[in-house]
């Protein structure tokens, strides 16, 4: 038997039939006359229609129609919420956070980043109800069709915004709490060394800038800005600012920071050069004293 991918014969939808020889197995989303129903019935209504077949030689042995209600999670604490709901969350924040977006039919229609996330929700719930294979069949064509590849496993929270999305890579044990934003190139990986929750925890109104690296099981405070191209390997506390390779903190305060500017953002490594300098030039002026002082006893 073929199957689409393995591990398949671990998944509850996979019929008994794994074990017979010459049979092929398709799963696919069942096609609706309209584009829109369809969309309509995965974003809106919460059901994935799914058609498993069962073929040999080429011949239809067996069929099944398959239709998967499921509810959307704000996953941080597994509190449920109409999926619905859920989708007027995501594009409420895409409205409000992309001025380029000018409608709610636009950022439905057109955000990559969008359908990643419901796409996600989906596969998210299926992981949940024990049809992993499925699950990571919906997350991979999802990741096929807007370039954004992120775990089943993943715990989203509420009002996500992924601008962009190419290059987005968001690990299993990866938890982000509500109303985060992360843009293009964005990894929130793993080190190759913990078993585990291996993957970071973003808190609440996160911002990840492009290219940046969240590494390793990591605790990212509320209100935290990351900015473009820093690499993170240690926990970033609430209210604060982190640049760099790897990521320093240069902004803490108790109250919440303002919209990071990717482009003026602090140097450290530059700022400690300056401090570097600073000590030399007072070190060789305190050397200059002493040797002035040495010549003028000699000289008396």
């Amino acid at each position: 038997m073929r199957l689409l991918a393995t591990g398949a014969k671990d998944d509850p939808v996979v019929p008994a039939v794994s074990r017979v020889k010459g049979l092929k197995l398709q799963i696919r989303v069942e096609p609706r006359k309209r584009l829109l129903d369809r969309f309509c019935g995965f974003c809106i209504l919460g059901v994935l229609n799914l058609k498993i077949t069962v073929k040999r030689k080429n011949k239809i042995v067996a069929q099944v129609r398959l239709p998967i209600a499921f509810n959307a999670a704000s996953n941080t604490h597994e509190t449920k919420i109409p999926f619905g709901e859920s989708v007027q969350q995501d594009v409420r924040a895409i409205r409000e956070r992309d001025p380029a977006a000018t409608s709610d039919v636009e950022v439905m229609l057109l955000y990559s980043g969008l359908h990643a996330t419901l796409a996600h929700r989906a596969a998210h719930a299926l992981q949940m109800k024990g049809h992993r294979f499925t699950a990571r069949f919906v997350s991979q064509s999802a990741r096929m069709l807007t370039g954004v590849e992120i775990h089943p496993g993943a715990k989203i929270g509420k009002g996500l915004f992924i601008d962009h999305g190419t290059g987005v890579v968001i690990g299993e044990t990866t938890e982000i709490g509500d109303n985060c934003t992360i843009y293009q190139g964005v990894t929130l990986g793993g080190t190759g060394k913990d078993v585990g929750k291996r993957h970071p925890t973003l808190g609440n109104n996160v911002m990840v800038g492009a290219g940046a690296k969240v590494l390793g099981p990591v605790k990212i405070g509320d209100n935290v800005k990351i900015a473009a191209g820093a690499v993170v390997l240690q926990d970033i506390p609430d209210n604060c600012t982190a640049v760099g390779i790897p990521a320093r903190i240069v902004r803490r305060g108790n109250m919440k920071i303002a919209d990071l500017d990717q482009i003026h953002i602090p140097d450290p490594v530059s700022q400690e050069l300056c401090r570097l300098q600073h000590r030399i030039e007072l070190l060789e002026m305190a050397q200059n004293k002493m040797k002035n002082g040495d010549d003028q006893n000699e000289t008396v």
